[in-house]
């Protein structure tokens, strides 16, 4: 079964997108009742990342972020992703799980060996965005030549365990569904895959649940779940808005 985690995008101190309730009611974009609403819904894990830390070498919502942190009982992914080892000091030291970082994998082997050493393999995530394919390289607005499957098999020579795959769609902040994409690198690399967006409803969260046989075990989802795309959800938020005892605890 993938594991489905909620996003939360942060900028100015602030959720950007805020979630549709109950009757009408929009839950407020306040980062750490918006973490909250996620687990009371039985979320077991979120991913966070912090838009102001795009062009930056640290974490620009730390505060708030820490705040994240320390109101859930469930695992806080940061991202960015982060560029440097400065950012990923900060983010296990607010209490991350694990994190995602942005790199040329070539050009930095040992500043991403750095990474590892510092916090573990297990800990750092390769985020990779691309195009049909093709890797948009960090900071850049268009694909590169190279493919997503050689950026991986580099990543797992220099000790990357985990991918977070990102297909870009037209504007930046469309993400789509490559699954043929995916089904090569899980089979090429062996790592483990976590597909960031592109899904918006079940159809697709159950064609990416076809991919599990070859590493894809979890699914970050942001704009869908915040836009009640799936049925279960009015169950879920008629249950909190009601305190009802089947929503999880913070």
């Amino acid at each position: 079964m993938l594991l489905v985690i909620p996003a939360m995008e942060i900028s100015g101190g602030r959720c950007v997108q805020p979630v549709r309730g109950v009757e009408g009611y929009t839950y407020s974009d306040d980062p750490v009742g918006m973490a909250k609403l996620w687990r009371t819904e039985n979320a077991k894990s979120l991913h966070v990342t912090d838009l102001d830390s795009l062009t930056t070498d640290h974490l620009v919502n730390a505060e708030v972020i820490g705040q994240i942190i320390s109101a859930v009982d469930i695992p806080v992914e940061i991202g960015g992703p982060l560029r440097s080892f400065e950012a990923v000091r900060q983010a296990f030291e607010l209490g991350a799980y694990r994190v995602v970082v942005a790199c040329c994998v070539e050009e930095n082997t040992e500043e991403v060996q750095r990474w590892m050493q510092a916090f573990g393999a297990s800990k750092i995530v390769l985020g990779i965005d691309a195009v049909h394919g093709r890797v948009v390289p960090p900071g850049e607005a268009a694909p590169s030549d190279e493919l997503a499957v050689d950026m991986a098999l580099r990543a797992k020579s220099v000790g990357f365990r985990r991918l977070l795959y990102t297909e870009v769609r037209g504007e930046r902040s469309i993400r789509g569904l490559n699954l043929s994409v995916l089904r090569e690198i899980g089979e090429a690399t062996g790592l483990r895959i976590t597909q960031s967006g592109g899904v918006s409803g079940l159809d697709e969260l159950l064609a990416l649940q076809e991919l599990e046989s070859v590493g894809v075990d979890s699914v970050v989802i942001g704009r869908a779940l915040c836009e009640n795309k799936f049925a279960c959800q009015g169950l879920w938020r008629r249950c909190e808005a009601g305190n009802y005892p089947y929503t999880a605890k913070v």
